[in-house]
């Protein structure tokens, strides 16, 4: 069967984006491949072997158009309430905290935050199938 190994997305600049990810979720970078005209940088932290690939693509300048095609990624974590204020104190764009029930049950506690590209990241409640 196939493992779900990482996702990539593309990042203007390095250091703010491991920085971000660093503090919101805790990733450090596992590996760093510089190539002449990119550099590659996976990231992941002890909760899952899962990896966030950031790719950089030398001499871009302009933010990337993230286009009407992309949707999130996503995380869970134990304390939701606690992990919303910790990131909020960050100083990054968060949204509030939404409670989504179907047929009178409660499927999933969640909130976004932004990137500094403008990637949505979705933090869910461990809870349910959202492990």
């Amino acid at each position: 069967m196939a493992k779900s190994i990482h996702s990539m997305i593309r990042v203007l600049d390095e250091d703010q984006s491991v920085a971000f990810y660093k503090d919101a979720f805790g990733l450090a970078v596992v590996d760093r491949l510089d190539f002449e005209t990119f550099t590659l940088v996976y990231m992941s932290n002890a909760e899952s072997e899962f990896e966030l690939e950031l790719t950089i693509n030398k001499g871009r300048t302009s933010p990337y158009d993230l286009g009407d095609g992309y949707g999130h990624f996503a995380v869970s974590v134990s304390d939701l309430d606690s992990e919303h204020a910790r990131i909020s104190a960050l100083g990054f764009t968060i949204g509030k905290i939404v409670e989504f029930n179907r047929d009178g049950s409660l499927l999933a506690r969640f909130f976004f935050v932004t990137d500094p590209d403008g990637y949505k990241i979705e933090v869910l409640q461990r809870h349910g199938r959202f492990k």
